[in-house]
């Protein structure tokens, strides 16, 4: 799952309106509601304060080889 993915997971499953959310966490009642809609992504610093606003943690994924489909063995 996506940050941005989990970010919307966790305003549309909060007990706070998407009006409390915006203003406790500093992001414009807009931003927030075009971002839940999937109309725009949010910038870092977005991201930032809802993470911030959640008392969630990001961390940093290993990098590596991303397996996508199949390979042809022959």
């Amino acid at each position: 799952m996506s940050i941005a993915e989990q970010l919307r997971e966790q305003i549309e499953t909060s007990d706070k309106s998407r009006y409390e959310i915006a203003r406790q966490s500093g992001i414009a009642q807009s931003v927030l509601a075009r971002f839940v809609a999937g109309e725009t992504s949010l910038s870092m610093a977005n991201v930032e304060k809802l993470v911030s606003y959640f008392e969630l943690e990001l961390t940093e994924r290993p990098k590596g080889k991303k397996h996508r489909g199949k390979t042809d063995s022959r």
